[in-house]
């Protein structure tokens, strides 16, 4: 069975966690698999997921538990890709939810309890971390060393929060498709926009991220 665990010495150091099997660096590892190599992101967003999921009851994120979670993320960094892998959330299953608000903090979710608590990295966490390993030379070598020891309240401060989930952000199939009246391409999960009478999807309605190029073929 697949269980959570944090750093061996968080064990130790602080009794507000529960251990498990599964080791923290096999959890380093594979995420640094899935992103593509090793950074101090990487090992911030793993230790920032043991910690979330064990602050909300959730031990075995990819299996019993897997239907009881969702986590926002509120950074595409490198620690997303550390937190898709540890808690087995998604975009593609609807139970990861991007944020833009470019910090390095998530929330996590438990569905069944209702329980959410927010994770944010302590900026000064680098300054602490070049205080462990004063003899290593380059910053972020020593950063990635550090925070895999510092313990969590060196690393991250943490907050319960109330988290309101509307029925079209949950997983599950559709609520409704709607066809988009001005470009004809079809809209999901209520994400269109009403105006005087008309369905537009958000692109028509003016607030789209891209402009058609119209090509001369003449």
């Amino acid at each position: 069975m697949n269980t959570m665990n944090k750093r061996p010495a968080e064990c130790h150091r602080e009794g507000n966690m529960r251990c498990s099997t599964l080791d923290f660096e096999q959890l380093l590892g594979e995420s640094a698999r899935i992103h593509g190599h090793l950074c101090p992101g990487q090992v911030l967003g793993v230790r920032m997921s043991i910690l979330g999921l064990s602050r909300i009851g959730i031990l075995d994120p990819k299996g019993r538990d897997r239907k009881s979670i969702i986590v926002f993320v509120e950074m595409d960094r490198c620690a997303t890709d550390a937190v898709q892998s540890v808690t087995g959330c998604s975009l593609g299953r609807r139970t990861l939810k991007f944020m833009d608000y470019g910090k390095m903090a998530a929330t996590f979710v438990n569905l069944k309890t209702g329980e959410a608590v927010r994770v944010v990295a302590r900026d000064d966490s680098r300054e602490t971390a070049g205080e462990y390993f004063p003899e290593i030379e380059n910053r972020h070598a020593a950063q990635l060393e550090a925070y895999k020891v510092m313990q969590d309240r060196e690393l991250f401060d943490v907050m319960d929060v109330r988290v309101r989930l509307k029925p079209e952000d949950m997983p599950g199939s559709p609520l409704r498709r709607i066809r988009c009246d001005s470009c004809g391409e079809y809209v999901q999960d209520l994400r269109e926009v009403e105006r005087n009478g008309r369905f537009l999807c958000r692109p028509c309605a003016g607030s789209g991220y891209y402009v058609p190029v119209v090509r001369d073929i003449s």
